[in-house]
């Protein structure tokens, strides 16, 4: 990216940008505050977090206009590991995390998002909606009648204030009438006070209380590796929404790069791992928001409400904070793929929903997504296995075979099983002119074929082994087990 592009992306609109960014951080408050508590962390955590990937993500980042933050999908993966082993080896996770993306931005890993099929980010969606719905449901056992119905009434506000105006989020709207009832009418409901305490200053550098041994090690990988996979995969998945809006296209790699040296940041800071946003990045771009300004705006802007309002925030009843969870859940779900499920092939639908189902039991997302793609591979490799044609035709004594498809370890078999090796011929061509062999395999196959006709006394000459289409066959095979 040149230097001249990069300085643009910083002062085009300044104005547009600092107010976009500003309300940015009105829809970031309430998320951030209620995902901090499905994480199990104080709201501190959470919003220190935010602030600092916000601030970094826009200095380091590859897509301008898009909001990162303490996203729920992070929270989900690490809530187990804060509430096995506590706040310290969530800290180390989230440093490993931050390290272990910036590897595979380095290492271009990125690409591997063209193998992540349709059907399986649907699913990664739908099952997020589900953890995130799922996550409430405590919140709602147990609890005073008074809780139920500032839930009910948060739930009135969120989606029939903007039938009305759109000019404050109606979240935002939704916790200052919800914290003005129970201020006016106290009433047995928890605020986020329960949850912990909110920040009353800049974030204090720090590094993780814990023995870096082999055993502290085995424990936080696996939340690590699947927070930087998930992590990854929203971010990416977030800045192709802001490319397909804005008709522009920001850099993968250095998106990869750049959320993790923001996360480095975030663990150094005390604050819980983050990434891109999809609801907050669609909203900045709704209000004008297309530059790093915004993102910077949105982080640096959140810190100043907090320290300066903390007193107010931490009054906010947490029936506002399910309430808004459960909105979110609700428009987080592709509510079309229900639909989808009747029209589209049902091997689609199928890896969609194992998807779904992986991450509702495991509760990990990243193991979903690996599934996922498994599956998708699986069934293309099926699919195109059975795309291979082989026919013959007998002529002057010459039997021909005319294979025609992708020649690979689960076609090949299907490309044997077609040969007659006692056949009354006593020449055999094999015709490849149509095919295409892809791996080592393949080739084995094709050398098995030759080698059997020749033991029934027949001679074999393969056709169409052009070098530019099947040079893995003369790289690979003994150039004198065939006649050319």
């Amino acid at each position: 990216m040149a230097s001249d592009s990069y300085i643009q992306q910083w002062t085009q609109r300044p104005v547009r940008e600092i107010l976009a960014g500003m309300v940015g951080t009105f829809a970031l408050i309430p998320e951030v505050i209620a995902f901090s508590y499905i994480a199990g962390v104080s709201p501190a955590v959470s919003l220190f977090a935010s602030f600092v990937i916000s601030v970094s993500i826009a200095i380091f980042g590859g897509r301008p206009g898009m909001i990162s933050g303490a996203a729920g999908s992070v929270a989900l993966v690490l809530a187990p590991l804060v509430h096995a082993h506590g706040l310290q080896y969530m800290l180390l996770a989230t440093l490993m995390a931050g390290g272990l993306q910036v590897i595979f931005g380095l290492l271009r890993l990125h690409s591997l998002m063209r193998f992540v099929s349709s059907e399986v980010r649907t699913g990664f969606v739908n099952a997020l909606a589900i953890l995130i719905f799922s996550a409430q449901v405590p919140q709602m056992l147990g609890v005073s009648w008074q809780t139920h119905l500032l839930i009910i009434i948060g739930l009135v506000i969120i989606y029939l204030l903007p039938r009305l105006s759109k000019a404050i989020p109606s979240p935002l709207i939704c916790i200052i009438v919800l914290t003005a009832i129970t201020i006016i009418h106290p009433m047995p409901v928890r605020t986020i006070a329960d949850l912990g305490a909110l920040p009353t200053g800049l974030p204090q550098f720090t590094l993780p209380q814990l023995p870096l041994n082999a055993e502290t090690l085995t424990i936080t990988f696996p939340y690590a590796l699947a927070v930087a996979a998930v992590g990854l995969l929203e971010s990416l998945m977030t800045a192709s929404v802001v490319d397909d809006l804005t008709d522009t296209h920001g850099t993968p790699q250095r998106e990869c790069t750049g959320l993790g040296i923001s996360n480095i940041f975030v663990g150094l800071f005390g604050g819980i791992a983050g990434c891109g946003m999809i609801g907050q990045t669609v909203g900045n771009l709704r209000y004008g928001g297309r530059g790093r300004l915004s993102t910077f705006t949105a982080g640096a802007f959140l810190l100043l409400l907090m320290v300066v309002l903390h007193p107010w925030v931490a009054r906010v009843p947490v029936a506002a904070l399910v309430a808004i969870m459960i909105m979110v859940s609700v428009s987080t779900f592709a509510w079309g793929s229900l639909k989808d499920l009747f029209h589209h092939p049902k091997l689609t639908s199928l890896v969609m929903l194992v998807t779904v189902g992986v991450v509702v039991l495991t509760h990990n997302l990243a193991a979903g997504v690996l599934v996922g793609v498994l599956l998708s591979g699986l069934f293309f490799a099926w699919h195109t296995a059975r795309l291979v044609q082989v026919r013959s035709t007998e002529e002057h004594d010459i039997l021909t075979y005319h294979i025609q498809g992708q020649i690979f370890f689960a076609s090949a078999d299907l490309m044997a099983d077609a040969m007659t090796y006692t056949t009354h011929a006593h020449r055999v061509t094999l015709d490849l002119s149509h095919a295409r062999f892809w791996d080592i395999t393949a080739v084995q196959a094709l050398e098995k074929i030759v080698e059997k006709f020749r033991k029934h006394g027949k001679e074999v000459t393969v056709c169409g082994l052009d070098h530019a289409q099947h040079g893995i066959l003369t790289e690979q095979s003994d150039e004198k087990a065939f006649t050319i």
